[in-house]
């Protein structure tokens, strides 16, 4: 069975998607509502332009409100469930995690993203590595597509292994953040899948900085490698941090990379500033 994420992203040609974050956990009830309010306006203007839209859990290390329970109760009007492609990591318990697989089936949503969580923050894993979870997914919610992930600042080798053994148990998979300065490691992947001949196709994440603040990039550095001495370059030089992310864009593209995500765009106005970054690539 095919879904449709998985026909459009093994279509050739770009295909642009974007990573929302849920609001984090112990915000006051009218704060969390603010939030998702503002989510679900991007989300229905998003998907009227035919944008797929991936919602993280508990992204960098940071607890989120389960994205899965507002978006089945609050699904903005004219928004297909098989638009929304969210994350679920292991970082819960696997009673917990078996269920959310199942009650996204059975509410449409036709893909699932699912990944290990970073070990170093937040709870314990439920399984040590996200395939595992993968496999007991498919043994009851058989419908689902899955998604994995691969980082392009390992090993091209390592992480082509792991793409294309087996027991991955992935129809797609998302990439680590890469930028226009790492270009080389996404070659070096790339190549490293031709030779293999996989046929999984790949999503990368493309971040959009809003600027060369010191402590933001550390910070962010914790998570993905932050090329900051480049990215402070370019803004003293002046360019816009949307034309940054679209320089990322295109050399990707150029590069054969055409699938993406782009992530941090926050939850106002997300088609209008992604209208803005494309209109620059």
């Amino acid at each position: 069975m095919s879904a449709r994420f998985l026909d459009d992203v093994r279509r050739p040609g770009p295909l642009v998607t974007v990573e929302l974050r849920p609001p984090r956990t112990g915000l006051s009830y009218e704060d969390s509502m603010d939030v998702w309010i503002d989510m679900y306006h991007s989300i229905q203007r998003l998907a009227r332009r035919g944008r797929y839209v991936f919602l993280t859990d508990n992204a960098v290390g940071t607890k989120e409100e389960e994205n899965l329970t507002h978006l089945t109760s609050n699904l903005p009007e004219g928004v297909d469930a098989a638009q929304l492609i969210p994350f679920l990591t292991c970082k819960h318990e696997l009673a917990y995690c078996l269920m959310y697989a199942s009650r996204a089936a059975s509410e449409g949503f036709e893909a699932l993203t699912v990944l290990g969580g970073d070990k170093f923050a937040g709870p314990e894993r439920c399984l040590p590595h996200a395939y595992q979870l993968r496999q007991k997914i498919l043994e009851r919610s058989g419908s689902l597509r899955l998604g994995g992930w691969v980082n392009p600042h390992r090993p091209a080798a390592e992480q082509a292994g792991f793409l294309t053994a087996p027991e991955f148990s992935a129809d797609f998979a998302l990439t680590q953040i890469v930028s226009h300065h790492a270009l080389d490691r996404v070659e070096a992947l790339l190549a490293e899948l031709r030779a293999r001949n996989s046929s999984v196709p790949l999503v990368f994440g493309v971040f959009y900085y809003r600027s060369a603040n010191p402590g933001t990039l550390a910070r962010l550095g914790e998570y993905f490698p932050v090329p900051e001495a480049e990215l402070a370059r370019e803004f003293e030089e002046g360019a816009s941090a949307e034309e940054i992310c679209a320089r990322t864009i295109r050399a990707l593209r150029d590069v054969g990379a055409d699938k993406i995500y782009v992530s941090n765009l926050g939850t106002r106005r997300v088609e209008a500033k992604l209208a803005e970054i494309l209109s620059l690539v």
